[in-house]
């Protein structure tokens, strides 16, 4: 990451760029079975109900967003109220530079105080920097879904991914 970058709570503002880097992974067809592209007030709805349980965050470098992350919770059912399911976003421009690193530990740092306890992730095989990702910050993989969602027609596997953020209650 670079030296002027700093990560931070999303706001209202930063909902159009972030749907434009969300546009370029759907557009790349290996992070999300999202299809857009998304006009801009889907992603001021999304940002605007997010809540405190559903924490959205933007990389900032000069006055321009670089990429987001988020979490939100894994299942709505109580039993599963620690557990959350993460993503990150970065711009394509800004890849490679240690961002996603940086903001998934950012993520990670800020589960606990959302109520997290355990962070999951769900990343499309062929999505290769992503799994490196999650696995450079200490995720293993627990399975596979296999034929899990459609992306232009074709059935497409998911990998799932899970890391302890802090030890579950007792």
């Amino acid at each position: 990451m670079n030296p002027g970058t700093r990560i931070r709570p999303a706001v209202a503002a930063d909902a159009r760029r972030i749907g434009e880097i969300y546009d370029e992974g759907i557009g790349e067809g290996d992070s999300t079975f999202a299809t857009g592209p998304h006009p801009p007030h889907e992603r001021e709805t999304w940002l605007a109900t997010r809540g405190d349980r559903a924490p959205v965050f933007c990389a900032q470098g000069g006055d321009r967003v670089l990429g987001w992350s988020a979490l939100a919770p894994f299942s709505r059912r109580p039993w599963f109220d620690g557990v959350a399911e993460y993503t990150v976003y970065i711009a394509r421009d800004a890849r490679g530079t240690g961002l996603g690193r940086a903001m998934l530990a950012h993520l990670i740092g800020a589960a606990p105080g959302h109520g997290y306890w355990k962070l999951v992730g769900m990343i499309l095989p062929e999505n290769a920097p992503g799994l490196a990702l999650a696995a450079g910050a200490g995720f293993r993989v627990v399975g596979t879904y296999h034929d899990h969602g459609r992306i232009a027609g074709r059935w497409r596997d998911v990998t799932v991914v899970e890391r302890h953020v802090e030890a579950p209650p007792r």
